[in-house]
């Protein structure tokens, strides 16, 4: 096995992408951490200060899923992060970068993150398959109707009037259907909504999956960990394993960057700081 050289990698992936017909760009939690929107340390604690506080939450992600003792507090937490992580967050440069290297090309993006950068970047929407949700929308946690709530007024509402951390209780909203709580529309359990936006995605996405098959095709997966491996990970091993002559992977992970073993010779992968990856990739006089 050749010794590994960034250098060579950056040219083997920009060989990929200049000869590619298809890209399929797999987007997770790592790249928003790439780009800034980190969930944990200094911005975390920063923002969340008396959060940590009073129940001794980890992180951002952790906080979505403690037990709050009520739904006036439950409510608090999330109108703080809906905002600090989707509604106050403007579009993030390394979002921008990735567009420009694939701009103008056959592409579509399948994400598990939550927080619109694809969209608010300027990734057309049709080309874009949120499979894990969208901060930007409430639904009944019970999923008794599939339809969606725009929530940006709401957390605005409740922010404004969250002390104590708490909100006021004629705040908390309930189901216009059923009457029971509802949750941010984010897949947690049984009950996340697949609503008609969601259904259409999820078809476009296998059609340009089908519409791969036999051509040159390069999957970018971008930050894309264990937590739930069976959405983009796994396939795109799948989809490399299947037709190792058409097909690369180029994988862009700090802490998990290798693949599987049979996938070797058509697999470029990346430990390196992701917007470091991009920039030598997009570089001025070069594109491929």
């Amino acid at each position: 096995m050749a010794a590994y050289d960034y250098r060579t990698s950056i040219e083997a992936a920009r060989r990929a992408l200049a000869s590619a017909d298809k890209i399929i760009v797999g987007g997770g939690a790592g790249l928003s951490d790439a780009a800034g929107l980190t969930y944990g340390g200094a911005r975390f604690e920063e923002l969340f200060a008396p959060w940590i506080e009073r129940y001794g939450i980890p992180d951002m992600y952790a906080g979505g899923f403690y037990p709050y003792p009520t739904e006036e507090e439950r409510w608090a937490y999330w109108a703080k992060h809906v905002l600090a992580n989707h509604f106050d967050e403007p579009p993030l440069a390394l979002y921008a970068d990735l567009l420009r290297l694939i701009e103008g090309r056959d592409f579509f993006v399948i994400t598990t993150n939550v927080e619109s950068q694809f969209e608010k970047s300027g990734f057309p929407t049709t080309r874009i398959f949120e499979v894990q949700g969208n901060y930007g929308f409430i639904q009944c946690a019970k999923g008794c109707h599939d339809a969606l709530y725009p929530d940006e007024r709401l957390m605005r509402a409740m922010a404004a009037r969250t002390e104590d951390l708490r909100i006021p209780r004629e705040l908390v909203p309930a189901c216009p259907v059923c009457g029971g709580p509802m949750d941010i529309h984010v897949r947690k359990d049984a009950f996340f909504v697949e609503d008609g936006t969601w259904r259409e995605a999820s078809e476009r996405y296998g059609a340009f999956v089908r519409s791969c098959a036999s051509a040159r095709t390069v999957l970018l997966e971008l930050g894309v960990g264990f937590n739930t491996p069976g959405i983009i990970r796994y396939p795109f091993e799948n989809m490399a394993l299947n037709d190792p002559e058409n097909v690369t992977l180029v994988r862009l992970n700090r802490d998990q960057p290798r693949e599987w073993a049979e996938n070797g010779e058509c697999t470029v992968t990346f430990a390196e700081e992701m917007s470091q990856v991009i920039a030598d990739l997009t570089r001025e006089g070069d594109r491929p």
